[in-house]
């Protein structure tokens, strides 16, 4: 099984409220390319038919083009796995006086939420070596034996399939940070999301109850 991922927002910085990991799976990774690269060809303003990359946010491409993109994309058969956090919940680990300090280990750990959601109920300065360490140790003891488990970072210019996780991530993004059109791409994508997890959301709440 492949599974795409992408992410949408900062860790740190003063830009938006959430911060999440978007991803999906498909039968065939091959023909989510070729749909896509279809739908660019006959669909896309003239100067984006050829480009290699169309991220959600372009702004060649209009809310009117990019809820029907939407559209289109969730009839593919595409399995929605997303995890999100606000980051005024963020814990006082991932803290140092007050701003967010380790965004490698707090990446990881988002990442990783996201991936376990798969698994049977049955600026981010982290190496990537190091990275996938931590997951495969984190996530090999809940998979079935024999189980290969691989991490590869993807130029997304490089990967239609990768392109779509970003477009799956803004469409999430426009609906948490309740901007124009957020709403309608949500009630796109809604049949093809299977799980989600808000991590942190109680953090605060359990501090305060101490």
């Amino acid at each position: 099984m492949h599974i795409y991922l992408d992410e949408s927002g900062n860790l740190i910085g003063k830009d938006g409220q959430y911060f999440i990991i978007g991803s999906y799976t498909v039968g065939d990774p091959q023909r989510i390319e070729n749909a896509f690269r279809r739908w660019q060809r006959r669909k896309f303003p003239k100067k984006l038919k050829n480009q290699a990359e169309i991220k959600f946010n372009d702004s060649h491409i209009s809310d009117k083009l990019r809820l029907k993109t939407i559209r289109y994309i969730a009839r593919q058969d595409i399995r929605i796995f997303y995890a999100y956090l606000k980051r005024k919940n963020i814990p006082e680990v991932y803290r140092k006086k007050g701003k967010i300090h380790d965004t490698g280990l707090l990446y990881v750990e988002i990442v990783r939420s996201t991936l376990e959601l798969y698994l049977p109920s049955t600026e981010l300065q982290f190496i990537e070596q190091q990275f996938q360490s931590t997951l495969k140790t984190s996530l090999l003891p809940k998979l079935p034996a024999k189980t290969i488990f691989s991490i590869q970072s993807v130029d997304s210019a490089s990967s239609v399939q990768v392109q779509v996780a970003d477009w799956v991530c803004g469409a999430l993004a426009r609906y948490y940070e309740k901007k124009p059109l957020g709403n309608e791409l949500y009630a796109e994508l809604k049949r093809n999301i299977i799980q989600q997890n808000e991590l942190f959301s109680d953090y605060w709440t359990k501090r305060w109850e101490q």
